[in-house]
């Protein structure tokens, strides 16, 4: 490795507070005539730069207690590039000296030139001492760099060097961060002195592996745990996906009796949240208040977590009242201090806790808050944020957050890319998502995803292949998310071949073992195909006969291609796998209507009854401006109802004379023909395309979200609607999107 020898023995134990954070304690005498003393007592201390240039003037830099404390300011300051040629100009260095230099260039994270100035140290004979080697074991654990650690430590070992507790877990430090256990475990075996962080050390190293025995069974022989080492396997265990193992940890805490710290009630509270333990989190905040750290930020924003992630909404919010706003954005003063983070994470945990609980307009709402009271928003907000427009498919809105990121001066980078690309794509913009794609030099297998999926659901099929196809050239490794897209768009666009073919390399290129989205996928791309008992044989094959979403996709396609009589016997399958599920009585119910089977119809809604089920309604929303408008079938609560209702009869007539034919076979209840067809004609995404219509300009494109699929005869209406009045009309709805545009619809009628 090239380390230098050393001839001096060490004769004094040194010791060492901390692995990572010391002080070299330097003086320098100033006599109360010199010129500057009385100004330094009046004005504060002058510079280093002045101290430099008066050094030079008289020579002091001779004195090597003058250059030292010169040095020690320049560090200090974290100028490295006066404190590097000040080093230079000293005449006479010792190991002071370039313990300082090289603690300094440790502090600032310039390993390679720590690593340099300690080989020239030795080779110029001045003797390593623990605080330099402290330095030097810091940066081979910040840098992975075992090779360099191993070197050094077997320096100290020729050299007989007395290794006292903190310097030997320095050493452990750099072991474990290279995944170095055996070399660990040996010197945790030899150490004569161990102390708490030493075993925190070892216990937090195989959390960090996932090795939860190990560090359980280590833990367990610990014999004086203090509050850091409680912390350490709580949150390890939980960082693990091991929560019970961690409550069980937490109640141990607390029969052993050891005081709680305020980094431990986060932890806590985070574990209350991941657990929707609702009652421990209001336990834990009993504790908060009664101990006083309801006054620590952190603590604060884990409560605010807590609750929004249990649904109490109601009770974040309380909470949030009470976060100060004097941490709020001066001008472009960066973000400094502790409070000041915490209230950013206040804020942003509220806005998420509403976009969880699918409060989205209440999140956006609290966003715009936020930054009406400027706050500083982070990019965890953001991306929130993004993906509460995303769900609520309001375009607009996302523009604006879009420009707003960009104005605060954040980069684009692959994770809010990717974010990007997901809203724009769900709000039917793909052309944005493109240009975001496009925009990012490096896009990694996030961003690869989101795009294909964006294609994927815009019924872009061929794209989205082209897109993976691309993905696979340039070596990136799909991932499972990556297939479920890839599949999606196969089935979207009924590429059976292609699907088949991409399922069969993810299990067998990839060993990646199909979910429940990608099962999901195969039965709608075999069943809108028409291969009906290619899809019954796919369920039993792979052992999907208990997912819901296998038999619902299924009977889809029965009722797709007509098969009444195949379609009964999935209908009686899914209604034995999800008796409670409403989705599967409407679908059954749909199939008996479209073929007037009025008496199995009724038979399917008294069942209905029967068990409770209630049926979602349907409902359709459109943005004007920056509000959001709902419609629900026969809506008469809009303020606009008699404009629309009066737009909507003509309308239809007009449609008539162009081809369109309502569908009224969709309507489940046994009704006169001219009743059926009102009631198919009032559906809510018929309602909200008029008031789009209505109150939008003729270039603009009319954009409606649907919270179920879209019915066949809206479909038609709408198709129909495009070509008459030349308008561009995007509807997406549970599945995918719909682009209608001159009489025809994106997804060549194959929903």
């Amino acid at each position: 490795m090239g380390l230098g020898s050393c001839s001096r023995i060490y004769a004094n134990r040194v010791n060492i507070v901390s692995v990572t954070n010391y002080r070299i304690a330097t003086t320098i005498p100033f006599h109360p005539s010199c010129s500057f003393f009385h100004s330094t007592i009046s004005n504060g201390p002058p510079p280093p730069g002045t101290l430099h240039a008066l050094s030079v003037k008289n020579g002091s830099l001779q004195t090597m207690s003058s250059a030292s404390h010169l040095l020690t300011l320049y560090v200090k300051s974290y100028n490295m590039g006066h404190a590097q040629k000040l080093f230079d100009e000293i005449p006479l260095k010792n190991t002071h000296t370039w313990t300082i230099l090289i603690s300094g260039f440790a502090k600032a994270g310039s390993s390679e030139m720590v690593f340099n100035l300690f080989r020239e140290m030795q080779a110029k004979g001045a003797c390593p001492n623990q605080y330099t080697l402290s330095s030097v074991f810091k940066c081979c654990s910040f840098d992975r760099n075992l090779q360099f650690g191993k070197g050094v430590h077997a320096w100290m070992l020729r050299h007989g060097v007395d290794v006292d507790v903190v310097l030997g877990n320095s050493a452990l430090d750099v072991y474990l961060k290279c995944n170095a256990f055996q070399y660990a475990e040996r010197l945790f075996e030899l150490m004569d002195e161990r102390d708490v962080v030493s075993w925190n050390i070892m216990i937090g190293a195989y959390l960090r592996v996932g090795d939860v025995e190990k560090s359980l069974d280590m833990f367990r022989n610990f014999p004086c745990k203090d509050v850091v080492s409680w912390n350490t396997i709580v949150d390890g265990l939980m960082q693990c996906g091991h929560e019970r193992r961690a409550l069980e940890q937490l109640h141990c805490m607390v029969g052993y009796g050891t005081e709680f710290s305020d980094v431990t009630f986060s932890i806590a509270l985070i574990l209350a949240s991941s657990l929707s333990l609702v009652e421990l989190g209001r336990q834990l905040h009993g504790m908060v208040l009664k101990r006083g750290f309801d006054t620590d930020g952190f603590t604060r924003s884990s409560l605010i977590e807590m609750y929004c992630k249990c649904g109490r909404i109601d009770k974040a919010s309380i909470i949030l009242r009470d976060v100060p706003l004097d941490f709020r954005r001066k001008g472009n003063v960066g973000v400094t201090s502790k409070e000041t983070k915490a209230g950013i994470v206040s804020w942003g945990s509220m806005v998420s806790g509403y976009v969880w609980n699918g409060k989205y307009e209440d999140g956006l709402k609290a966003f715009r808050s936020m930054v009406r009271e400027l706050v500083v928003v982070d990019i965890r907000t953001v991306t929130t944020v993004i993906s509460a427009c995303a769900n609520v498919g309001i375009l607009d809105f996302g523009r604006h957050i879009h420009a707003y990121f960009q104005k605060i001066g954040h980069r684009v980078d692959a994770y809010v890319g990717s974010s990007l690309i997901d809203m724009y794509s769900k709000c039917g913009s793909l052309d944005d998502a493109w240009m975001i794609f496009r925009q990012i030099n490096e896009p990694n297998v996030i961003l690869w995803t989101s795009m294909i999926s964006g294609c994927a659901l815009q019924g872009q099929g061929r794209q989205a292949i082209s897109l993976f196809e691309e993905l696979l050239n340039q070596g990136i490794r799909p991932n499972e998310v990556t297939f479920v897209g890839v599949l999606n768009a196969c089935s979207h666009a009924g590429l059976l071949d292609e699907g088949c073919r991409y399922y069969r390399m993810m299990k067998d290129a990839y060993c990646i073992h199909p979910g429940v989205e990608h099962c999901t996928s195969m039965v709608d791309l075999y069943g809108r195909a028409g291969c009906l008992t290619e899809t019954k044989n796919f369920i039993f094959e792979n052992g999907l006969s208990h997912l819901t979403s296998v038999w619902k996709s299924f009977l889809s396609s029965c009722r797709l291609h007509k098969n009444v009589e195949m379609g009964k016997w999935v209908s009686d399958m899914l209604l034995r796998v999800a008796p409670s599920d409403p989705g599967a009585y409407v679908l059954l119910s749909n199939m008996c209507a479209s073929n007037h089977s009025w008496d199995e119809a009724a038979r399917v809604r008294s069942l209905m009854h029967q068990r409770g089920v209630k049926k979602q309604p349907g409902q359709s929303w459109i943005q004007l401006k920056d509000q959001i408008h709902t419609f629900v079938m026969g809506d008469r609560s809009h303020h606009q109802d008699k404009e629309i209702y009066s737009y909507l009869d003509p309308l239809i007539g007009r449609l008539k004379e162009i081809g369109y034919s309502p569908d009224a076979k969709l309507v489940m209840q046994d009704v006169e023909e001219e009743q059926r067809e009102v009631l198919v004609s009032h559906h809510s995404e018929k309602l909200a395309v008029v008031f789009g219509i209505i109150n939008t300009a003729n270039r603009l494109p009319i954009r409606i979200i649907k919270n179920l699929r879209i019915c066949t005869d809206c479909h038609n209406f709408i198709k129909c609607v495009s070509q008459l009045l030349d308008r561009e009309i995007i509807v997406r709805d549970i599945h995918r999107f719909h682009h209608f545009k001159h009489g025809s619809c994106s997804c060549e009628d194959y929903w």
